[in-house]
């Protein structure tokens, strides 16, 4: 499995590594937090770690460290418009359940 960005998200990503110098790609993981256990996290990544799993995506580079990738395999980002909101979606098939702003998820034992 892995983690794939749709084609608008990876224009998004794009975007935000070329404003960003030293970037290589986009850190994706979780944290344990949020209402429903755990929330997503995302920013740009400098340099790989030895654990990281890397899938790539319309040119990007996605970093995932071995601790969320059980959470998160098989997941597609997204980034939507919504009125003046613009937002990353995360479509996660291992989630179980999400908290009602979409912030965070859970995942069954």
């Amino acid at each position: 499995m892995s983690v794939t960005l749709t084609e608008k998200a990876a224009a998004r990503v794009q975007e935000i590594l070329n404003r960003t110098p030293g970037s290589i790609g986009l850190r994706f993981g979780t944290t344990e937090s949020g209402c429903s256990g755990f929330s997503y996290s995302i920013g740009t990544v400098e340099e790989a770690l030895v654990d990281d799993q890397i899938f790539s995506s319309f040119g990007i580079d996605v970093y995932v460290n071995a601790e969320s990738i059980k959470l998160v395999t098989g997941t597609e980002i997204d980034y939507v418009s919504e009125g003046l909101n613009q937002t990353f979606r995360f479509s996660n098939p291992r989630a179980t359940g999400e908290c009602g702003c979409g912030e965070s998820f859970a995942i069954a034992s």
